[in-house]
């Protein structure tokens, strides 16, 4: 493989432009937190919704990684909803 062909993440190679990428590296770290979290605290998907402010199937949509479906807005207030706190850092791109 030449270094054409490398890329920094999966989102690299299969979204069109960088600030699309960008938007799906952040949403799918994000939802991880998040599903990472409903994990760790052994909640039902009917509390997790309770929690989170949304329901149920939207948390299964959620833990089966269809990031389609999430703005990175909603991801946040879901985050704050559990109890979670982002912390962004910006640099200068490679």
């Amino acid at each position: 493989m030449s270094d054409e062909n490398r890329f920094e993440s999966v989102w690299d190679a299969i979204e069109d432009t960088p600030a699309q990428a960008a938007n799906m590296r952040l949403r799918s770290q994000l939802m991880m937190a998040l599903r990472d979290n409903i994990a760790r605290e052994g909640l039902t998907q009917v509390r997790a919704a309770a929690i989170l402010g949304i329901t149920q199937p939207r948390v299964s949509d959620l833990m089966r990684g269809r990031i389609d479906l999430f703005a990175i807005e909603s991801l946040v207030t879901m985050i704050a909803a559990a109890g979670l706190q982002v912390e962004l850092q910006v640099a200068r791109a490679a």
